[in-house]
Formats: structure tokens, sequence, C-alpha cells
């Protein structure tokens, strides 16, 4: 079998149980805590910056559009789980953090994901998950890297 068609069965399989987990993790998040995956993403952006991001970070951060965000940010600032607060100098911009409320919450569903998770993937050891996790990093990063060189030719262009 060539190079080829190794590297296209790679990409199914990833992609299969990327897909089957991440459904899991819907269906779970949704049932167990009431909340959609999104909201999640949304929320543990927000806590890994406990100083608050304008809308633009947090876009730019879950690597989806302003629209997307707008939404559940209302949503979590509606349930008191995020807080919106001006920018000095700037009228237009806004900072979202969690409330006390909401890193209580999101505390709560980021110990459920682990553990899911870590149930999902309990046939991997460690040792066997430390090492895939260190490859797809060095991947993500060379294509990453090729990504950045593309965008360099273009605009020298």
């Amino acid at each position: 079998m060539s190079a080829a068609k190794d590297r296209v069965r790679l990409w199914l399989r990833l992609l299969k149980v990327v897909r089957g987990i991440e459904q899991e993790l819907r269906d779970k998040l949704r049932r167990e805590h009431n909340t959609t995956l999104p909201r999640f993403d949304v929320m543990s952006a927000l806590s890994r910056h406990p100083e608050g991001l304008k809308m633009s970070q947090l876009s730019g951060v879950l690597r989806v559009s302003n629209g997307n965000v707008t939404g559940i940010a209302d949503r979590l600032s509606e349930e008191g789980l995020v807080e919106r607060m001006a920018v000095p100098g700037d009228r237009r911009a806004t900072v979202l953090r969690l409330t006390k409320a909401g890193q209580a919450e999101f505390a709560a569903q980021a110990q459920a994901h682990e553990d899911w998770i870590d149930d999902m993937l309990k046939g991997v050891s460690s040792e066997d998950a430390r090492a895939m996790a260190e490859r797809l990093q060095a991947f993500a990063a060379a294509a990453e890297a090729k990504e950045d060189r593309k965008k360099e030719y273009a605009h020298a262009q």
C-alpha cells in the first residue's frame, strides 16, 4: 500500500475517533450540565484568562467569528456566569470574564469533562497518550509553519 493511502486511512480513523468523542461530550454536557460544547469552550477560554478577554481576543482564542461568540456571551451573561466590563478609553470594547458563579460552574464542568475523556480513552496508557500528543503537536506546528510560509510568500507577491 502506498504512503498516501496509509495517510488517508490515518486521517479517516482520526476523524472517526474525534467525531465520536466530540459527539459523546456534546451529549454528556447537554444531559448532565444543561450546556453545549461551544458554551463550555467559551468558559474554558475565559477560565484561562482570569483578567478577562475582549470579544475579539476571545474569538481569536476560539478561532471563530465574533458573531458566534456574541450570542453565547449574551446568554452566559444573562445567567450570571460571565460579566462584561467596559474598556477604559474604548467605548465600543468590552472585556468578558467569568463571575464567581461562572468559575464554580466551569470547575464542575471541567472536572466532569476530564473524567469523561479519561474514561473514553482508558485503553490508552499515559505514556502512549503523551507520545501521541507530542506527535500530533509536532505535526500541528509543522502544518502551522507551512501555512505561515505560504502567507509570507503571498504577502511578498
